[in-house]
């Protein structure tokens, strides 16, 4: 039984120096904490804030401080699709994305429980106000102004939560389908007008031009002869076996008037 007595003391001794061991271990892997360059800890010390630490190697008291880590990387928030009425009482469905980040890790945690979800839902009950208080045909040309006004209100209202909104965009939106037909036949309907209007000032610059064309031939008789002749050396190019063509009878004036004056003169 000595033996035996002994040899379970042994072996208690060695457990308990290993059990130590281990507590030494545990206790000394809770106080380490090591934080990449992009995290802060917030420490609370008995449920009061001492402040915040890190990057780095950073040590805590075990059991008696709590350590929330904080990311400062700039986080991309996907706003959800919003169904929201315009100013002009037109359905319309939109969505966004968010982009933030930590500047103030302390107030991260203190002022706000989940700083991400607080901004998630502040940024759709802002995306749904300020889409209903334009027009449609606002929300579709000034997009860049909707954007800046979104980034302006929800950086003022994350502020106290120590978050910079850095920018907002509008990602897409959706009409009814009666309403893209609409713009579809708005937008056809313009287009014709265009067409017309520049059809018209092509007219009206053609007649322009045959107008003043028209006062040189007056003045000038000669003019008329050689467009003629253009216009028969031009008729002679077409592969057309028959060309039947006016001849205008100024042409022959200055021959009437001759034969008519030998005529006169002889008799």
């Amino acid at each position: 039984m000595g033996v035996f007595d002994l040899l379970f003391d042994a072996l208690w001794s060695i457990g308990s120096s290993l059990g130590f061991i281990v507590v030494i271990v545990f206790v000394l892997m809770s106080a380490v904490k090591i934080v990449t360059e992009y995290q802060r800890l917030v420490v609370f010390r008995l449920g009061r804030l001492i402040g915040t630490k890190g990057p780095g190697l950073v040590i805590v008291i075990p059991f008696v401080d709590r350590v929330v880590r904080v990311d400062l990387r700039t986080v991309v928030l996907d706003v959800p699709v919003q169904e929201v009425i315009t100013k002009d009482n037109v359905p319309i469905k939109v969505n966004a994305v968010v982009y933030f980040r930590v500047m103030d890790s302390s107030r991260s945690v203190v002022e706000v429980e989940n700083h991400i979800m607080a901004t998630s839902q502040l940024s759709q009950t802002t995306l749904r106000s300020v889409i209903g208080s334009v027009d449609l045909d606002d929300v579709l040309s000034s997009r860049e102004k909707i954007n800046g006004e979104l980034q302006k209100i929800i950086d003022d209202r994350t502020d106290p939560w120590g978050i910079k909104v850095s920018a907002v965009e509008v990602k897409e939106l959706e009409l009814p389908e009666g309403m893209k037909r609409a713009m579809a036949k708005q937008a056809e309907a313009e287009r014709e007008r265009r067409a017309k209007i520049i059809a018209a000032e092509g007219e009206f610059q053609a007649a322009e031009k045959l107008s003043e064309a028209a006062r040189l031939m007056e003045v000038s008789p000669v003019t008329l002869q050689l467009r003629y002749l253009q216009t028969l050396r031009e008729i002679t190019n077409e592969k057309s076996s028959t060309t039947i063509f006016p001849i205008p009878i100024d042409l022959f004036r200055p021959f009437l008037k001759q034969f008519g004056a030998g005529d006169s003169s002889k008799s």
